[in-house]
């Protein structure tokens, strides 16, 4: 019974150890996010918004997905949620009632990059998590990528 015990706990911490090799880290989404602001600045824009928004495309990761979006609080693009490109969320609040993407447009106003954060459903787990998005403003539009914590 003791066997089974510390088996159950080990295959515990393995399970935990696993999802977090799975979760991108602060590093991998500034890297996306800058990925993401070079081919906007060097390509055709609605090509680069399309293939952001491309399921599984060359700009998500795991968890790690980009969002575009307007000064204006409309989206552009979308890793996760194609429905979302078009809308003006900023009025959109998390679970806890705060005005996020309001949030992030006026960070956006006051500083070229920045680090935000929120509560967001994580698309691999589908559950509300804690979420920390780094962002960069690109003209008239900000480009994030964010994790889960």
């Amino acid at each position: 019974m003791k066997k089974l015990l510390v088996l159950a706990v080990s295959l515990s911490f393995m399970q935990i150890s696993i999802a977090e090799e799975l979760r991108a880290t602060k590093s991998d989404a500034e890297a996306m996010v800058k990925k993401g602001v070079g081919a906007l600045k060097s390509g055709d824009k609605e090509k680069v918004y399309s293939d952001i928004s491309a399921k599984n495309g060359p700009y998500t990761s795991r968890d790690l997905y980009l969002v575009v979006y307007r000064m204006d609080g409309t989206v552009l693009a979308h890793g996760a949620n194609t429905k979302m490109v078009g809308k003006n969320l900023i009025d959109l609040k998390d679970i806890d009632g705060k005005a996020f993407v309001k949030e992030r447009v006026e960070l956006a106003g006051k500083n070229p990059h920045f680090w935000q954060k929120y509560k967001f459903v994580n698309p691999e787990t589908k559950k509300i998590e804690p979420k920390q998005m780094y962002c960069e403003r690109l003209e008239e539009t900000i480009v994030c990528g964010g994790i889960y914590d």
